[in-house]
This record gives structure tokens, C-alpha cells and sequence, in this order.
């Protein structure tokens, strides 16, 4: 005993090895860590950070046109907004749009996912299918339904027409009373896709014993709606809506293209504002201050949606805790929720309320029991099915109709489509459109520039993200919890609070209106999508693999290379394909980096086809198939390495 004493006082009395209490301080990994996380904290510090503070700065100051230098103003800017009309009708329009928008994706996306979950034939065609506007291009989706639109060449009004709807041809985009309600539609067209597959995920995942329990107790199915499926789902269905709130109520793109904020502003969203205060008037200061505007509120929605992502992990070992803050929002939201569905959903239980009347009246009739079915098990089940496929068809219409609209007016002549003959079918098909794209315009040399870029700024997202995500998912360093949540908070920050510091950061650096500004500032949205997404796929690798190599005394850049990149080889690939797809189908930075003819990529170079009020539309159809098909094609394989990456956790060492 008095020797053992002895050796502890003695180890007790050595002095501790030279880097211990260091790393105590930065944690065991520190060194390893740091190095993997660098490069992806220098482009989130030097693009996403410093540009967000230096345009804070900037909000505070005005430029004299006169004397050409910019002073303090000091609040100046955001106190004029509350007296700025076009500002007080451009936060108007973008709450009218938000709401609308997000109200009628939400009661499609949930019926068509409804649908969906339910025995269906061709179920996995009919999903795929559902999915379609979700990987076309942004300049597709408004170019296609600006032709469907338009009054004299489109093919809306003589639909309506035809089936005695209106009486006559209408502006759908140039009238002010129905632009809005035109380009809210054209958003719910590309966002239906968002909700059906959040939704189903969530149906899927619904307990059934408890569905099973509540039908044995005599509940109909809008009451195990209410009552049992629609809890089970709070948390998914309050995600999708505040994912979908900060990208519907930041967009740009689609009503930029089709209408320019127009006519008479009625179409004219904040976003759209500050960029033409900012970039087209030069008064960057002013555009700020109306882009920073919204920046509390997105700060609140995005701190709540980081909180409820990363809750879901930490359930499971907080179970026994007193209910924080994140459990207390959701409840509130799922409360929320739950009454907005109310609302949303009393037509559906009026209807179903008659439909059991009815039923009761003609078991009366037929002199049935009221336990009684009136139709046999298998006749309600064809019935049933029957009657989903009939809800279902209007909607795939509405899906299909603008993909086979492309189709057919880029195989139309020019003299076909001005003459108005054969609307709807090619008579005869013919290959100008395409013939007169790829020669008499620069349509190949913007596909060049659009490869090069996207497969650049692909490259390096991907394999910095790759460095990141194994670093915050196996090292152990000082920051990495921060880091973590301040990747999720980057990847939801909206493009619109960027772009305009972005641009005054680049000509700054002087590579405004060059390869290297999109191919500089496309990871600042790819990189946290990428690394956030490997971080799952990597947690699912058998840590024994690393730690069997480690004891071999393999290095953590040996195992990286040589064990976990292999293993998460489908997963590094599905996220390539998706990573290159997001930077092939870009559009505002493209739109306001670059200015020269010979460096547009494909979306900004189909936007420049049109003059003014001259709109090729057999060559816009045209081109915008040929930018959609390699996006479909990449889709195509990302979705079956992506079914190969999930499999990964099943390996074994």
C-alpha cells in the first residue's frame, strides 16, 4: 500500500508532457480538425461573413452623384422606408405572395401526398412524376408558363375558351389585378414537389398500430386525420413550412423573369426592389437597407429552424428533460398548425360530412343495417382507388402540361407559332427552332461557360465539404458544435441578403464580370448544402473500421482517404451530381456578376434572348429542353446513388 501511495505522489509531481494542457484546451483532435475545417471556414468568413457585416455597414451611407462620394447617413436609410411607398407595396406584394403561395402548396402538397401514401397502381410513376418541376430549371419554369401565358401565342386562353371559362383573350401577366395571382400559381407549380416529398416522408413514418386503433374506435378518416395523423406530423409539417416560408418569401427569380416586378409594381417583391436600387440605380446604401430590412425576421425563422433540424438528434438523449424551448415552440407550432388545417381542410370535412349522409340515406333505402357496407370489400377498395386516380389526374395535368407544351412549340416552325396553326400539336414537326438556337446564337458557348463554372465550383464545394463533414462528424476539437450550427444557419440564409455585398466584395477584389466571381461565390451555397448532407452519411460508417486502422497506426488523412471516402463513395457522388444540378440551374448571382456576352451562362443567356417586348418562342422552348434534359439526366442517377448511399451504414468491418 505505501508503494502504491508513493508512485501516485510521484506521478502526481511530474510535470505534465509538453502540448497536454493544449489540447485539453482545443480538444484531443485539434490539429487534424482544424486543418479539415479551414478552407470552409476561410470561404464562409471571407464571402458569407465579412461581405453580411461590411453591407451593414454599408446600409449607414448614401453616394452623392454630384460630388461622387458616399457619407454616413446613419439610420437614415431604414427610417425612409416607412414612409417609401414602393417600398410599403413591394413588402405587401411579397407578404400577399408568401401567403398565398405557401397556403395552396401546403393543401396540395398534403392531399397529393395523402394520395400517394395510399394503395395506388404505378404508384412510384405517378410519385416520380409529381417530382418533375422540382429538378427543372428556374429560366425553364418561367420562360415555359410565360409562353403558356401569353395572350396572343400561349395556350392558356384558348383552353378556357374552348371550354366556355372566359369569353375572350386575357393578359394574364400584363394585368395588374391578375399578375399576381399568375406568378403565385407558377410557384406553386415548382413547389408542390417540396411539400409532397417532406409530406410523404412524414406519412410514412406515422404510427400505424395507432391509425389502426382509432378506426377499431369507430374514427372516420378525416378524424384520424385530424386526430392522429396530423400530430404524428407537427414537426415534419413545421420544417417544410418554414424552409418553404424563407425561400417563398425571399424569391426572386421566377417573378423577376416573367413579369420585372410589373405591371405598375404589382408584381414588384422586396427582393426585386433592392436589386433595382442597388445594382440598377447604384445606390447600394438604399438597396441594402431594403434587403437588411427583412434580416430580423429571417434571423428569428432561421434560429427556429436551425433549432428544430438539430432537435431531432438530441431527442433521444434528452427524453427525460423538462421540456426547452425548441419542445415548447413546437407544440405552439403544432397547435398552430393544427388550426390552420382546420381551416384549410373544412371543405374536405363538409364534403366527407355529405358524403356519410348520403351513405345513411341509402342504407335507409336499401333497408340495410347501419353497420352494414353497402358495397362489397373489394368494390369499395376499386372504388377507393378510383376515386383517388380521379383527384390525382387534374393535378398531373397541371404538372405534365407545361413539359409538353416545351416539346411541341420548339418542334413548331416560326410561321407556325405566329400564325397560330395547329395550338396544339406540330403540323408538320420540324427541327428549325433547334437548327437556328445552335447556330445564330451564342446558346453552345454560354452551355460551355455553364459546365465550366457549375463543374469548377462543384469541385471545389464537394471535396471541401467532404474535409468539413468528416471533421464535425469523428474529430473532437474546440468549435465544433458552433460550427455545426453556424453551417446550418449559412445554408438557410436566403441568396437575396447576399448578393449585394457579394457584389460590392468582388469589385472590390476586381473579378467582378469574370469566371472566377460565380466560381468564388457558388460554394457560399453549395458548400453547406454539401457538407450538412455528408455529415449524415458519414455518421453512418462503422467507427470501428477507423478505429481497427488507427490501432495499425494509420493516420486520420490516411483513413480519410483511403477508408471513408470509398465507403461514402456513392454518397460523395449523389451529392456531386445535386451540388453540379443547383450551380447548372443558378440565376440571380450569374444575373448580377456577370455582364459580358461571352461569359453568360445558360440561365442568363436564355433571359438575354429576349428583347424587350420580341420573344422568340420557338427558340426559348427549344433551348430551355436542352437546359432542362442534362438536369433530368443527372437527377436520374442522383436519385439511385443516393438509395446506394443510404445503405452504407449497413457495412460491417
Amino acid at each position: 500500500m505505501d508503494e502504491r501511495v508513493a508512485l501516485n505522489d510521484a506521478l502526481a509531481a511530474t510535470p505534465p508532457r509538453r502540448g497536454t494542457w493544449l489540447r485539453d484546451l482545443l480538444g484531443r483532435d485539434w490539429k487534424v480538425g482544424f486543418l479539415f475545417v479551414l478552407p470552409m471556414v476561410a470561404i464562409m468568413a471571407g464571402l458569407i461573413f465579412w461581405p453580411f457585416v461590411s453591407a451593414i455597414m454599408l446600409s449607414t451611407t448614401a453616394f452623392n452623384f454630384n460630388t461622387g462620394e458616399t457619407f454616413n447617413v446613419g439610420l437614415r436609410n431604414y427610417q425612409r422606408l416607412a414612409s417609401n411607398s414602393d417600398y410599403i407595396l413591394s413588402l405587401q406584394n411579397t407578404i400577399s405572395f408568401t401567403f398565398w403561395s405557401l397556403s395552396i402548396k401546403f393543401v396540395v402538397g398534403m392531399t397529393l401526398a395523402l394520395i400517394l401514401n395510399s394503395r395506388l397502381p404505378l404508384r412510384g410513376l405517378l410519385s416520380g412524376i409529381m417530382l418533375l418541376p422540382w429538378i427543372v430549371p428556374e429560366i425553364v419554369t418561367a420562360l415555359a408558363w410565360k409562353s403558356i401565358y401569353d395572350p396572343l401565342f400561349g395556350g392558356l386562353n384558348p383552353i378556357l375558351q374552348s371550354i366556355g371559362v372566359i369569353n375572350r383573350p386575357l393578359g394574364w401577366l400584363s394585368d395588374p389585378h391578375m399578375a399576381m395571382g399568375s406568378i403565385i400559381s407558377v410557384n406553386v407549380w415548382k413547389g408542390i414537389p417540396f411539400f409532397v416529398l417532406l409530406l410523404l416522408a412524414g406519412l410514412k413514418a406515422v404510427d400505424k398500430e395507432q391509425l389502426e386503433a382509432a378506426e377499431i374506435d369507430g374514427a372516420n378518416v378525416v378524424q384520424r386525420f385530424r386526430h392522429v395523423t396530423l400530430p404524428s406530423m407537427r414537426y415534419v409539417i413545421v420544417v417544410t413550412l418554414l424552409l418553404s416560408f424563407i425561400s417563398t418569401f425571399n424569391q426572386f427569380g421566377l417573378p423577376f423573369l416573367m413579369t420585372g416586378g410589373g405591371p405598375s409594381g404589382a408584381t414588384k417583391l422586396y427582393a426585386i426592389l433592392a436589386y433595382e436600387k442597388a445594382i440598377g440605380s447604384l445606390q447600394y446604401g438604399p438597396g441594402i437597407a431594403i434587403a437588411f430590412s427583412v434580416a430580423p425576421l429571417m434571423a428569428v425563422l432561421i434560429w427556429l429552424l436551425a433549432r428544430f433540424m438539430r432537435h431531432d438528434d438530441k431527442r433521444d438523449a434528452t427524453s427525460n428533460a423538462k421540456p426547452g424551448i425548441v419542445d415548447r415552440i413546437m407544440a405552439a407550432g403544432g397547435r398552430g398548425v393544427s388550426l390552420v388545417v382546420d381551416v384549410l381542410f373544412w371543405p374536405v370535412q363538409v364534403v366527407y360530412a355529405g358524403l356519410e349522409w348520403v351513405i345513411r340515406r341509402l342504407r335507409q333505402a336499401s333497408g340495410r343495417r347501419a353497420e352494414e357496407p353497402i358495397l362489397a370489400p373489394a368494390s369499395r377498395e376499386s372504388g377507393g382507388v378510383v376515386a383517388r386516380l380521379a383527384v390525382l389526374v387534374p393535378f398531373l395535368v397541371f404538372v405534365l402540361f407545361p413539359f409538353f407544351w416545351i416539346i411541341i412549340t420548339s418542334l413548331k416552325s416560326t410561321s407556325q407559332i405566329s400564325e397560330r396553326r395547329s395550338i396544339f400539336w406540330p403540323e408538320p414537326a420540324t427541327l428549325e427552332q433547334y437548327n437556328h438556337l445552335l447556330t445564330g446564337t451564342g446558346f453552345l458557348t454560354w452551355a460551355m461557360n455553364s459546365i465550366f463554372v457549375a463543374a469548377a465550383a462543384t469541385l471545389i464545394s464537394v471535396a471541401l465539404s467532404s474535409l468539413a463533414a468528416y471533421a464535425l462528424t469523428r474529430l473532437r476539437f474546440l468549435g465544433a458544435g458552433m460550427l455545426t450550427t453556424l453551417l446550418l444557419i449559412t445554408y438557410l440564409l436566403p441568396g437575396t441578403l447576399l448578393f449585394i455585398p457579394l457584389y460590392q466584395t468582388l469589385t472590390s477584389l476586381g473579378i467582378i464580370n469574370t469566371y472566377a466571381a460565380l466560381i468564388l461565390t457558388y460554394p457560399t451555397f453549395l458548400l453547406p448544402f454539401a457538407t450538412w448532407v455528408l455529415m449524415g452519411y458519414f455518421r453512418s460508417i462503422p467507427v470501428e473500421l477507423e478505429e481497427a486502422a488507427m490501432i495499425d497506426g494509420a493516420s486520420r488523412f490516411y483513413i480519410f482517404l483511403r477508408i471513408t471516402i470509398p465507403l461514402a463513395a456513392p454518397a460523395i457522388l449523389s451529392v456531386t451530381l445535386f451540388a453540379f444540378t443547383n450551380a447548372w440551374n443558378e440565376f440571380l448571382f450569374a444575373f448580377v456578376f456577370i455582364t459580358s456576352e461571352s461569359l453568360r451562362t445558360l440561365p442568363i443567356g436564355l433571359q438575354s434572348m429576349v428583347v424587350g417586348d420580341i420573344l422568340p418562342w420557338g427558340r426559348l422552348m427549344a433551348a430551355s429542353l436542352l437546359t432542362a434534359v442534362p438536369v433530368a439526366v443527372l437527377y436520374v442517377y442522383a436519385q439511385r446513388f443516393l438509395v446506394e448511399g443510404l445503405t452504407v451504414g449497413g457495412v460491417k468491418g
